[in-house]
């Protein structure tokens, strides 16, 4: 009988993506049922545009209502929305349990009541860590006797840091995610991790299931020794082909009209929204570095008498005429199509770890342009620790400017020397092609994270226990 897997994914894109790939995976791979549980808005606005694709024998979905059916924009209380979410959800989930037999539950970043309710009924579970293990390392650090250094510390941006078992990162404040800054407009968030993190240490050898493989965080997914609790690597949980449903459209056709590795590709996620001053510096950048680019830009939208309209957009770039006759400027596409397009040459990214993971699969060379959360940590290890591209430097306002940009872009695209122990072009394109080759072969058969879910399986469907999990600490 196939072991089912309730798999329960925060409202948010970051979160629901690699939890979708993780069902697909369990599915396919390891023979497993799926029922995937969210709240209805999201189910609506991100899961059901390709739910045909999705849904199949072997995968349900059951959304519930978190009170806020048509989105978070009424959110004013973040705090009241967490507590909101853990009640009817709680319920939501019990109720779901009490009408058939799961094998396991995982649950994203953001939802410990999820592991009450796991108790309760008595159901192994597991957390699925969305972000890299690296951060996991460095907020378990900060709950865990590091909170009073780092907040005496944070004016000081090159303070340097030394976590434990960590020797290999020369971590500054600057390096840190922003929400461990009390001075910082997502501090807010840092109660959001405290809660989760007191939901782990409560936890008999907690498991959690790290969105990364062996290979690309070795140290981080063991740093944290003497503690009973395990990491355990099971992505890249992204696609790491072309979408077979993709229609070929007049990106692609672009695309496949440039010469090989000559294509800037630029997208801040879906959620970043950068200042008209950053705006004109990265159209500046473009330019100024001459080579074709596909940038993203997306539509704003403003509210309206409780309604989400388009905005006539009077912020329009000074420079956007003369940037459309060099290259694309489109409001959505395919990232992972993008990437995997062998026209492209470098990926100008805010370092969303989803983001970061999809450049790394892709091979694609990467200038770090980091905004706040465990972006700027994501940045440190691009840059630094994995060797496959170059961070931007800010201006004392804060905003990164033009010239800034092309010298980044120069030096990753190859036309610029090594700098301040940054690797030249031809050693970043070879990393990034190590990278990619390791992160195909880890959720291959017989490949590291492949082993790690199925000894997982394993264990949750009372077999013999793969040494490969049980193992680690």
């Amino acid at each position: 009988m196939k072991p089912h897997f309730l798999i329960v994914a925060f409202p948010a894109r970051g979160h629901i993506n690699p939890a979708l790939q993780l069902a697909k995976r369990l599915i396919h791979d390891h023979n497993s049922q799926i029922t995937f549980v969210t709240t209805l808005f999201a189910y609506r606005s991100m899961i059901i545009q390709d739910l045909s694709s999705l849904q199949q024998n072997d995968m349900s979905f059951v959304p519930f209502s978190d009170g806020y059916d048509n989105g978070l924009a009424d959110v004013a209380d973040f705090d009241y929305y967490r507590a909101e979410l853990s009640r009817l959800g709680s319920l939501a989930l019990a109720e779901l349990i009490a009408q058939k037999s799961y094998k396991c539950l995982v649950y994203t970043l953001g939802l410990p009541w999820v592991a009450d309710v796991a108790a309760e009924q008595n159901i192994p579970v597991a957390l699925l860590w969305v972000q890299a293990a690296v951060v996991f390392d460095v907020v378990y650090y900060y709950f865990h006797g590091f909170k009073e250094i780092i907040q005496e510390n944070i004016e000081n941006s090159f303070f340097k840091l030394s976590f434990l078992n960590l020797p290999h990162i020369n971590f500054t404040i600057e390096d840190l995610p922003t929400f461990l800054d009390s001075k910082n407009s997502k501090f807010f968030l840092v109660e959001f991790f405290r809660t989760q993190f007191g939901k782990i240490d409560e936890g008999s050898n907690p498991k959690i299931l790290v969105n990364t493989f062996d290979e690309l965080e070795k140290e981080a997914l063991s740093s944290i020794v003497g503690k009973n609790l395990s990491l355990i690597g099971i992505g890249p949980l992204v696609s790491c082909n072309r979408s077979l449903s993709f229609d070929v459209n007049d990106v692609v056709l672009w695309l496949n009209s440039k010469k090989k590795t000559t294509v800037v590709y630029v997208c801040f996620g879906s959620i970043v929204v950068l200042s008209k001053a950053q705006m004109e510096e990265i159209g500046k950048g473009l330019l100024g570095f001459g080579f074709p680019f596909i940038w993203v830009i997306r539509e704003k939208k403003v509210k309206n008498d409780n309604e989400i309209v388009e905005n006539d957009n009077d912020e329009e770039l000074s420079c956007r005429e003369e940037l459309e006759k060099l290259g694309m400027i489109v409001p959505w596409c395919s990232q992972i199509e993008v990437l995997s397009n062998e026209s492209i040459g470098c990926f100008v990214t805010h370092c969303g770890w989803n983001s970061t993971l999809e450049g790394l699969v892709s091979g694609v060379p990467m200038v770090a342009f980091p905004q706040w959360v465990d972006q700027t940590t994501n940045a440190k290890l691009i840059e630094n620790v994995w060797k496959v591209g170059a961070r931007v430097k800010p201006n004392e306002e804060g905003v990164v400017e033009g010239g800034e940009i092309k010298r980044c872009l120069e030096l990753v695209m190859g036309l610029g020397g090594k700098e301040n122990g940054v690797e030249n072009g031809e050693e970043i394109r070879r990393n990034s092609k190590k990278w990619k080759d390791l992160a195909k072969e880890a959720i291959m058969v017989g490949g590291s994270s492949h082993k790690n879910l199925k000894a997982l399986i394993s264990e949750v469907s009372g077999e013999v226990v793969d040494n490969a999990f049980s193992s680690k600490v």
